[in-house]
């Protein structure tokens, strides 16, 4: 993009106009969930943002526990960056970015402590359930990290405990009526910054531009994780503005959450 395009976004913005027609500057895109998508894991979803497209699966299987926390089930987040959701992603070993967005979403869920670990163990100091949440990119059109917290979370709400043979091991396909256990939907907003403008729910023509970005994992009235992006800063006052506004974004995901 020219550099006159990032003026023209600030103007928009300035004069209450997004690139993408919005109810109001400060509003998400049409945000659509649809579960299940899979048959084959025990939890997933599909999350639109906007043209931005992400599946979440959730897949479990047992595991030893980590020494530290013998009572503990386990936690794994991967994605997948997919040349057929961006020109710019390179087939191969998980980029910069991926590595990124997984320990973001990973970290939004385990700050919040969304998943109750304890409730995950089969047999304390021997066998535990392991979650797997696997991040599938289908499209990108910016702000990929909340789309993908939505995902996860909309997964995990109806993710099935799998049924165990005689021996302890996980038959697949076949579940119990037990859901996997959550104290919290976190969700999370990542805020855009671009000179002295802050933007929520950049579309990838707004990102290419910003300065910064910080992403803010919530629930409820709290702030359980956050991370920066960018080689900008963001002064004290616009960091609470940040706090603020992820505050009451998040109650209106959790509204969206609610649903499914």
């Amino acid at each position: 993009m020219k550099n006159y395009d990032k003026k023209f976004i600030i103007d928009l913005y300035e004069n209450g106009g997004r690139l993408t027609e919005r109810k109001n500057k400060d509003s998400y895109r049409e945000i659509i969930i649809q579960e299940p998508v899979s048959v084959n894991a025990e939890g997933s979803a599909r999350v639109k943002i906007g043209k931005t497209e992400v599946i979440v699966g959730v897949k479990l299987n047992t595991a030893e526990p980590y020494q530290d926390t013998p009572d503990e089930g386990v936690m794994m987040v991967t994605a997948e960056f997919s040349p057929i959701a961006d020109p710019e992603f390179e087939p191969g070993p998980p980029k910069e970015e991926a590595i990124e967005l997984a320990r973001v979403v990973d970290r939004t869920i385990r700050e919040s402590h969304a998943i109750d670990t304890k409730k995950l163990c089969i047999k304390k100091g021997e066998k535990v359930w392991r979650v797997f949440i696997d991040i599938y990119i289908i499209n990108n059109d910016g702000n990929l990290i909340d789309a993908s917290v939505l995902g996860a979370m909309a997964a995990l709400k109806k993710a099935k405990i799998p049924k165990l043979d005689k021996d302890g091991n996980v038959l697949f396909k076949e579940h119990t009526k037990k859901n996997v256990p959550l104290n919290a939907t976190p969700t999370a907003c990542t805020i855009f910054k671009l000179d002295n403008v802050l933007l929520i729910d950049a579309e990838k023509r707004e990102e290419e531009l910003i300065d910064a970005r910080i992403t803010l994992g919530c629930f409820g009235e709290y702030v359980h994780s956050m991370q920066k992006g960018g080689k900008g800063a963001f002064t004290p006052e616009e960091f609470n503005k940040c706090v603020k506004l992820a505050i009451k974004k998040n109650k209106e995901l959790q509204k969206i959450l609610s649903k499914f």
